[in-house]
């Protein structure tokens, strides 16, 4: 059995049409379903897919519940997990970015809301400022909106929920992406499995990069 960690939401979205052009089978049901845990034979072997907020799969697989992950690098950067990242998946791109109201953007920050607080405070040291960072779960925009923050520090795909509260980008901090990630342990005993669902995935982001605008 080969278990894979796989991040809920836009990242899952991103994920299933690569691993359908990998031939790696997959739960095709599992938008129709409650269940978190799925189990289907592929090549002989069980694959079975763990589906996961996307904070907790460095966890999983880092702990050997899980013995790949997919998951964005930003989570990957935050948490650092000791663990292998296989492969750049070239999908479930946006950016990393500090942004808030136009107004601000000539004064220094002061306080910056964000899920990165790691990163976050590295990138303002990194600049030569010190902040308050005040950690969120949910909307980081709300922050700034109603003024208990100067700056936001996170991701941005489109920029609309952006625009629609007001918000600018101030920088652009670091390219986002879902990558594979394995641990340490799974890679060395199931390094045949690995191994197999590695050149497939890696064979089917050649064939879109080859073909991409």
């Amino acid at each position: 059995m080969l278990t894979v960690a796989m991040a809920k939401g836009r990242t899952l979205d991103d994920v299933v049409p690569l691993w359908e052009a990998a031939g790696i089978a997959y739960p095709r049901d599992w938008d129709e379903s409650r269940a978190l845990v799925f189990e289907i034979p592929w090549q002989g072997w069980t694959l079975r897919y763990l589906l996961a907020k996307p904070a907790d799969v460095p966890t999983y697989v880092a702990y050997g519940v899980a013995d790949l992950g997919v998951v964005g690098n930003d989570i990957l950067l935050e948490q650092e997990r000791e663990m292998y990242e296989l492969l750049d998946l070239g999908v479930a791109r946006c950016k990393l970015c500090v942004a808030g109201r136009e107004e601000e953007r000539r004064h220094a920050p002061r306080r910056v809301a964000t899920k990165y607080p790691k990163l976050a405070d590295h990138y303002f040291r990194s600049q030569g400022h010190q902040v308050e960072i005040v950690p969120l779960a949910g909307s980081i925009e709300l922050a700034s909106v109603i003024g208990l923050t100067d700056r936001i520090f996170d991701l941005v795909q489109t920029g609309e929920t952006l625009r629609a509260n007001g918000l600018v980008v101030f920088d652009e901090v670091l390219d986002i992406s879902a990558r594979l990630v394995a641990n340490r342990s799974s890679y060395r005993m199931k390094h045949r499995e690995i191994s197999a669902c590695l050149e497939r995935l890696e064979a089917a982001v050649a064939r879109r990069n080859a073909y991409a605008p």
